[in-house]
This record gives structure tokens, sequence and C-alpha cells, in this order.
């Protein structure tokens, strides 16, 4: 996850350094995993040119699979599972990839993008297991609500076509721009093709971070100092207990239990020329409680 945030500032970022704003338009996929058709997965497997005897296992080890279910001694008839991947598996992020991957080389996909980049308005599409993700840069809001409701649009079709279905209701939109003046963006409208009328709001959480349009980062680090800060907390209470906490206890639970939530997403925020007053006042806090 850090690595897609990572990707995301630094498209932003250059943006900025070109006098762009920077849209982004995420949708989700309804029910991903249990939607992977496991006979188009193995033909996928095949065409992107993996060994013969690889595709193969995948064709044994997902085609004609069966289940029951068990509930308080009922056992019911064995049915057959054509479709579904877990979530937990571990190749489950590699081949979800793999599944999408003609999605995103289709020939209209690329006209699309081509088209964009004839007008000067380079768009990306970033993946992120069930979670897609459109970034368009522009000078003026109005051009890239357009272009995001005409990349919407085709990518929602090609995805009905891999019986993929994307759910409206979780679509967002949010602008990234240093703009000091008065911010008041118009709504993105996706009723004509079964959407919602996006308004974009303040503050955006991706991935679990928590993004505002100027990147200051103040509430992702307010959110994950107070968790932090709760820890600290409870590390108290173990303290008064008969025998309590010895200072090395104390040092090896700061490090393992709270710097890592304090610090979740610090590749973000923690970049050249960013000032650091802010993260390290709220580090200093949380430090000093620690160790009182």
């Amino acid at each position: 996850m850090t690595n897609a945030g990572v990707v995301l500032i630094h498209i932003i970022c250059l943006g900025w350094v070109k006098n762009l704003s920077t849209s982004t338009l995420v949708f989700h996929i309804t029910q991903f995993f249990p939607s992977l058709n496991h006979y188009f997965l193995t033909l996928i497997l095949r065409k992107v040119g993996f060994d013969f005897h690889i595709a193969n296992f995948f064709l044994n080890y997902l085609i004609g699979r069966k289940m029951n279910y068990f509930w308080n001694g009922f056992t019911s008839p064995s049915l057959d599972v054509n479709v579904g991947m877990g979530q937990g598996l571990a190749l489950s992020p590699i081949l979800s990839a793999l599944y999408v991957l003609p999605l995103y080389l289709s020939p209209f996909l690329y006209i699309l993008e081509k088209y964009l980049k004839i007008l000067k308005i380079p768009i990306s599409i970033l993946l992120f297991v069930d979670d897609s993700l459109l970034l368009l840069q522009s000078k003026s809001f109005s051009i890239s609500n357009s272009c995001l409701f005409c990349s919407y649009n085709v990518v929602t079709t090609l995805f009905l076509k891999f019986r993929l279905i994307v759910e409206h209701s979780k679509t967002e939109v949010f602008h990234f721009t240093r703009s000091q003046g008065i911010f008041n963006p118009p709504p993105l409208d996706l009723s004509p093709i079964g959407g919602l009328i996006l308004c974009p709001k303040e503050l955006w959480k991706y991935l679990g971070f928590i993004f505002d349009r100027k990147l200051t980062f103040h509430q992702h680090i307010d959110f994950y100092s107070n968790k932090a800060m709760s820890m600290v907390k409870y590390m108290k209470i173990l303290d008064n207990l008969n025998y309590g906490l010895i200072p090395n206890q104390k040092h090896l639970l700061y490090w393992s239990c709270i710097l890592p939530i304090v610090l979740y997403g610090f590749q973000l925020w923690y970049y050249n020329y960013i000032p650091l007053s802010y993260p390290l006042k709220m580090l200093g806090i949380i430090q000093r409680r620690a160790t009182l």
C-alpha cells in the first residue's frame, strides 16, 4: 500500500512542477475476488507466456472444484465452484493482477489514452487489487471532470465485459491543488452512466492514508498520533500492574507497537523541502508521554 501511495504522491508533485492540478477518481469493484473466472484466468496465463506446466497446474487446481457447506450438523450437496479465489491466498495479488491485465491492454483504453495525450491531458490508471484509480492532470477542473467522465465510462464498460461490476456508490472524486484562493470545484455528474453526482470533499481516505488537497498530511498525522497515544495509555496500564515494566520492556514495546502506528505512511509526507515542524512536534509529544 505504501508503494502505491508513494507513486501517487510522485505523480501529483510532478504535476505541480508544471503548474497542473491533479484530479483523481477512485472506484471499487464489487466482489472482486469471488468474481474471478477460473477458466478465463488459465487462458490468460497461457496468453502472457507462462510455461505450459504452470498454466496446466492452475487448470487442474482451479477447474472442476466443488464445495460443501457445513452448519450445525447439516451438510449441503456438492456445489460447483467455477469462480472465485481466496483473498488470503499468497498468489491472490499476482493472479488478480494478471486477470485484469488484458483489460489495461485493451485497444479501447489505448485509443482513449492516445486521444487524451493528443489534447495534452495526461491520464494514468492505477490498480490496487479491487480499488482502481484514474488520475488526470489539467489546469481546469471542468476539463478534468469531462475527461474523467469519458474514461470512467470506457473503463466500467470494459470491466463489465470481464464480468466485473463497478460499485458506483463507492466512487469518489478528489482534487489536489496548491491554489491559495477559494476552492470550489464543480461536481462530477456520473448519473448519465448510472453513477452518482460526486462532490469533492476536503479530505480523502485511500489505502489507509488521509489526503488533503495540499498534501500537508496534518489530518493523517493527527489520526495516527491519536491511535499511538492510545497505545501509550495502554502501556501505562501495564506499568501499573504488580511487577510493572522494566525500562527495556518499555523500550521494546515502544519500538514494536507504538512507532509503527505513528509513522504509518511517513514515506508519503517525508520528502525533500517539506516542513517537518508539525510531524516532529506530534512525535515529540508521544515520546514524552511514553517516557513519563
